[in-house]
């Protein structure tokens, strides 16, 4: 049977990713991917664009083959005149795979990555216009990423126009080899386009990263890397499944030196548990056919954030509900810590044993911010590698590492009604914010909503509570999907079942209020696309979801 026959019309995925879904036992990603995978950018997402000094692109040369490369520009470069548009006032580097490649009706993939904040966000389409220094692109899928395994960095450019010194050959040398496998972060490109038209059909660009080594090299012609649990959309496997071709892109941060590899993959399903990482659940090898070393091709240079990180003492363990435990932490050498917003979340590196360098999560921070301390409530995830770790092993007196809090998830600048939507542990910015809104001078409208399983799996109940009575302008919601005999209604919840639309809609909100949401990926596209049926501009509905 032709597998082309597999896709569905009005599907987001194409025929591969349906596959690999099924395969997978996760068919059910399709009912909210459908809700947040559009055919137009959000205002949030198109802001986002055009705050960047870089974006990634994945496109085909004149051969075929797939390549991913950076192009930069200082924030601005990149605008969009309307949502399904993005105008990139910029080249590639002179000598770059694709130079020379991208013309109208081209297939392009599109990632935009802020490394300093873990933002990114995914369109791929085509180009509509190709001249005047303008890459004009024309969007037929929009939509945001968890951002795993992303490291922090901060970005300058340097003075010098760059005059970029290429070399292409089959196979790796050994400075590249080390170079790769000293990354931290790849970039991909892979495609598929069918028969016909359908709005999956073309490329993609995606981010891996991980610790340093977690690319291997086991020859100078091959290349082998961890595939890790996401978001259940599959792109890039799933247009594996169809079309074997892949690029990559490494980036040397120090220099701006780009290094590009353009091959054939395979993907291990069920590699040796004995020898694969924790974390990882399949392996992809890349036979490579051509490498293409650019040095000295950007002006764009970062640093890690790990240089900027620093020392974090537990004072305080505190268990919150059955599996949601909080850490509070202060500087261990006894200075201030940096102030942060209401929303914002820590990053966090620790180092696990058996586990090959400092595993770095993100968590947000749970208390408000007039604290002098920093406190994250983290849920246990029983294949959780921090998590687990975090629960089990870290106690009063040990140390952390951590960065400065950062995150957009934070209370609008202006004085609108906030509606605070939460489930299970989504919680914990939310709680934030009540905090900060609690001891406001203007008493703004809050409405505080939360869906928990029952009374044991909902943390900080009590916190939430206090804060509620002492703040006569904050109103609350709990829905408790599977109470139990011991859970009182009218007490520790008002309703059974799931927060929904439906829910929100009863409270009788203001068409100005602004809404706050978190919680698992499918909660929150289903929240979001019932606002937005329900009239409430997207400018208004506010979203973050990270690992």
């Amino acid at each position: 049977m032709d597998h082309r026959l597999l896709a569905e019309p009005s599907s987001p995925f194409h025929a591969g990713e349906i596959q690999v879904q099924s395969r997978l036992g996760v068919r059910q990603v399709e009912t909210w991917a459908r809700r947040v995978i559009r055919d137009h950018m959000p205002d949030q997402h198109r802001d986002f664009y055009a705050q960047q000094p870089f974006l990634i692109l994945a496109a085909r040369d004149a051969a075929g083959r797939p390549w991913a490369t950076l192009i930069e520009g200082e924030p601005g470069f990149v605008t969009s005149p309307n949502p399904r548009v993005l105008d990139i006032h910029g080249a590639l580097a002179a000598g770059d795979a694709l130079d020379g490649a991208l013309g109208v009706e081209s297939d392009v993939g599109i990632l935009g990555i802020e490394f300093a904040t873990r933002r990114r966000n995914r369109v791929n389409g085509h180009l509509s216009g190709a001249g005047n220094g303008i890459l004009s692109f024309t969007v037929d899928q929009s939509f945001g990423n968890c951002p795993q395994y992303i490291h922090e960095r901060d970005y300058t450019f340097t003075p010098e126009t760059p005059v970029p010194h290429k070399t292409v050959t089959t196979s790796l040398t050994a400075t590249q080899a080390g170079w790769i496998r000293a990354a931290d972060t790849f970039f991909l490109a892979t495609g598929y386009r069918g028969d016909g038209a359908h709005e999956s059909y073309g490329m993609d660009a995606s981010h891996r990263g991980g610790n340093p080594g977690f690319v291997e090299v086991p020859d100078e012609a091959t290349l082998r890397f961890p595939d890790y649990a996401g978001n259940n959309h599959f792109n890039t496997i799933g247009n594996l499944m169809l079309d074997d071709r892949i690029g990559m892109l490494f980036v040397d941060f120090a220099s701006g030196s780009l290094l590009q590899v353009s091959g054939r993959a395979t993907i291990d399903w069920a590699p040796d548990a004995a020898t694969q990482p924790t974390e990882a659940l399949r392996y992809i090898s890349v036979h490579i056919d051509e490498v293409v070393e650019l040095r000295s091709a950007l002006r764009l240079r970062w640093k890690t954030a790990d240089e900027d990180m620093r020392a974090l003492q537990l004072v305080a363990k505190t268990a919150e509900s059955a599996d949601v435990t909080s850490f509070t932490v202060a500087a261990a050498d006894g200075d201030d810590l940096p102030s942060f917003k209401a929303g914002q979340y820590l990053p966090i590196a620790i180092e696990v044993p058996g586990h090959a360098g400092p595993a770095h999560r993100t968590y947000s921070l749970s208390h408000g911010p007039d604290q002098a301390t920093y406190r994250i409530s983290v849920k246990r995830e029983e294949n959780g590698l921090v998590s687990r770790h975090l629960h089990d092993h870290l106690e009063v007196g040990m140390q952390i590492r951590a960065g400065k809090p950062s995150g957009d998830l934070t209370i609008p600048d202006n004085k609108a009604p906030l509606v605070l939507v939460s489930a299970g542990v989504g919680i914990t910015p939310m709680l934030s914010i009540l905090h900060d809104t609690a001891r406001e001078a203007g008493q703004r409208p809050v409405w505080f909503v939360h869906g928990a399983r029952n009374g044991v799996h909902h943390p900080h109940a009590n916190e939430v509570r206090s804060l509620v009575e002492a703040a006569p302008h904050i109103r609350t919601l709990t829905a408790y999907s599977r109470p139990l005999d011991t859970d009182q209604r009218g007490t520790d919840y008002d309703t059974e079942g799931r927060i929904d639309v439906a829910a929100l809609m009863q409270l009788q909100l203001p068409s100005d209020a602004h809404f706050l949401l978190c919680g698992p990926a499918a909660f929150m596209s289903d929240i979001e696309a019932g606002l937005t049926q329900a009239g409430v501009p997207e400018r208004q509905i506010h979203q973050e979801s990270f690992g």
